[in-house]
């Protein structure tokens, strides 16, 4: 199977207690056509001895002051070279197979554009907290109820990423959000059953101490669809349906009570670390 070169962005500042076990769940996926780059933003905890460690395997790195996760995003995306191209965040990790998964996805699928898998909550140390079993894509749910989608599970054509005009700066927490809306309006967003990452939940992650601002942005990206007044004041009735919508296919999909395969439990044991 020919499979495509796959781009994929690792952002992080101030984040080594995460950042080994995040670049070795890239690294050791041994997919063939890996373009992998790591941007960091300046970082004074170590993460650069990290990074030079695995420098050899890395497409490109670098560590200097941006102006933030969307700048740094945006300086890795456009150093890239991969036909598909997705982002982990440092605090996150990539599920054995996963990139084989969404290569051959790809491959067998010439004219799909975006495609997300599923995910695995786990908390700081690396222990399993969830499954998130997800849902085809629903843009009436997507935009109404809430972002399902998750980020480090999500891979898309680099064709589809310039036809959108690519990561907005504006956005600094609910960047994925805008620009899977901006996907949508130019393709379907396919849905590969399959786990394909792990994202950390934590006291101190960007999106739980930065929540004020997410709801901010998310709002922006939700209003996009309802501009007028007239929209805006519907807007409570569109949530409660899109919310009671997505019980009802969550429900269909088996996604409550999903069950983690078992090779998944026992990789998560085995880089499971207690971080200080």
């Amino acid at each position: 199977m020919n499979l495509p070169r796959i781009s994929l962005v690792t952002c992080s500042y101030q984040q080594a207690r995460f950042l080994e076990t995040t670049l070795r769940s890239v690294l050791e996926q041994g997919y063939p056509g890996l373009e992998y780059l790591v941007i960091d933003g300046g970082s004074r905890d170590g993460s650069v001895e990290i990074i030079c460690r695995h420098a050899s395997s890395l497409a490109h790195w670098v560590s200097e002051r941006d102006a933030g996760q969307t700048d740094a995003l945006i300086k890795g995306f456009t150093r890239s070279s991969g036909e598909v191209m997705g982002w982990l965040c440092s605090d996150d990790l990539m599920l054995p197979g996963a990139l084989h998964a969404v290569g051959e996805f790809f491959a067998r699928h010439p004219t799909v554009r975006a495609v997300y898998g599923d995910a695995l909550w786990i908390d700081e140390a690396g222990r399993l907290l969830r499954p998130k079993k997800e849902i085809s894509f629903n843009r009436f749910v997507f935009r109404y109820a809430h972002n399902y989608i998750p980020q480090p599970s999500m891979f898309w054509r680099r064709e589809l990423y310039v036809a959108a005009g690519g990561l907005d700066p504006r956005f600094d927490v609910a960047m994925d959000g805008d620009l899977w809306d901006r996907f949508a309006s130019l393709a379907r967003i396919e849905h590969l059953p399959r786990y394909l990452s792990c994202m950390r939940f934590y006291a101190s992650q960007k999106t739980r101490s930065l929540r004020s601002r997410a709801r901010t942005e998310d709002a922006h990206v939700r209003y996009r669809a309802t501009p007028s007044l007239a929209g805006r004041l519907t807007y409570p009735l569109q949530h409660l349906a899109a919310r009671t919508l997505r019980c009802a296919l969550k429900i269909a999909a088996g996604s409550y009570g999903a069950r983690v395969p078992q090779e998944h439990l026992a990789w998560l044991n085995d880089n499971a670390t207690v971080t200080q």
